[in-house]
């Protein structure tokens, strides 16, 4: 069984990405990278790559092609302080879902490996 199906699926993705994307919307320096004026298309995207990435449906993929992460993002600058507000969301939203902690290790790892690799701009 993989992660995807331990942690409780698609809802559970749901109110992950959800509940990032609150805080992104609460954020104004982070919320200007996203250049449409309704996060619900981003929010969808990144729903679907967390749960092809954690070993759920390859919807991502079959509608977006491979993720090629570096380069969809490079029209973005990312920099350092990005990454961090980045990851304080997203963290906040891991852990408002009361996952048990060696599943929320696992989501943490990669959350900071990826904000960490997509950092294209200096601060």
């Amino acid at each position: 069984m993989n992660l995807y199906d331990v942690i409780g699926g698609a809802p559970t993705f749901e109110r992950l990405v959800h509940a990032f994307y609150q805080g992104v919307a609460g954020d104004p320096k982070l919320r200007a990278l996203y250049p449409e004026e309704d996060l619900g298309p981003a929010e969808r995207r990144l729903r679907m790559f967390l749960e092809q990435y954690f070993g759920g449906p390859t919807t991502y993929s079959q509608e977006r092609g491979h993720p090629r992460l570096r380069m969809r993002h490079v029209p973005y600058p990312v920099t350092l302080d990005m990454r961090d507000r980045w990851l304080r969301h997203m963290l906040d939203a891991l852990d408002s879902l009361d996952l048990p902690e060696e599943h929320r290790e696992v989501m943490r790892d990669y959350f900071f490996r990826a904000a960490h690799m997509l950092v294209n701009t200096p601060d």
